[in-house]
């Protein structure tokens, strides 16, 4: 799959670049620097060995034409990103994007949460991207050390929300494809107002317990099979 990393210079994007990269997907990792871009491309193919499909560009050129636009980036920046990015994105692309409002943003600390006026960060990119995009909302629980690490398998499951069944399954196979990963459909994409004050939760676990481990597993999932849609 041809996959769009906005953000993919930082610690979550870079990691997510790794897994994909590695498990076979075409990745371009955007940056508001072409030159920056193409660093972290090839920093993530030294690690990966030559047969990655890895590029750089700057951020609205990687959006442009891929099938999935994985936006991680600090909630902070995020409304300039997608400004940046939204002339380039075309109807029947999906964007992913896993935006975490903390209070970082307004100077506060990473383990309290901040609520956007439009009631979750995904609602704010939707708002944002042309007609025809659809928004899928995840990863809120999944470290950006846990991604990088690409010698273990992530135990966790990417809690996936948004209105558009289709593209909910489209973002599952690419999470699906990380060794340890599975998806949960989580309903539609107003439950991101749920999913992403989970950050912040799992931020304060890890330091109460000096780790970067934590993560969640829904029980039950294996039996239940994939949703189709």
């Amino acid at each position: 799959m041809d996959v769009a990393i906005i953000g993919g210079t930082g610690a979550e994007g870079f990691g997510l670049a790794l897994r994909l990269a590695k498990a076979g997907h075409h990745v371009t990792i955007g940056s508001r620097s072409a030159e920056k871009g193409a660093g972290a491309a090839a920093d993530a193919k030294a690690q990966l060995g030559g047969d990655a499909w890895v590029a750089g560009a700057e951020n609205a050129d990687a959006a442009r034409g891929k099938t999935v636009v994985a936006v991680t980036v600090p909630f902070g920046g995020m409304i300039d990103i997608y400004k940046a990015i939204a002339p380039a994105l075309d109807e029947g692309q999906v964007v992913f994007d896993a935006t975490s409002p903390l209070m970082t943003s307004v100077g506060g600390k990473a383990w309290e949460a901040i609520r956007p006026w439009h009631g979750s960060a995904a609602e704010v990119a939707a708002a944002l991207v042309p007609a025809g995009v659809k928004v899928v909302a995840g990863f809120h629980t999944i470290a950006a050390e846990a991604l990088q690490a690409l010698d273990q398998p992530i135990e966790s499951d990417a809690l996936l929300c948004g209105d558009d069944a289709a593209a909910k399954v489209l973002i599952g196979e690419l999470v699906t494809s990380i060794p340890g990963m599975r998806w949960v459909d989580c309903g539609p994409l107003p439950n991101a107002r749920i999913t992403e004050t989970l950050t912040p939760l799992l931020i304060s676990v890890n330091r109460k317990y000096k780790t970067h481990e934590a993560g969640f597993r829904i029980v039950g999932r294996d039996a239940w099979g994939d949703p189709k849609g």
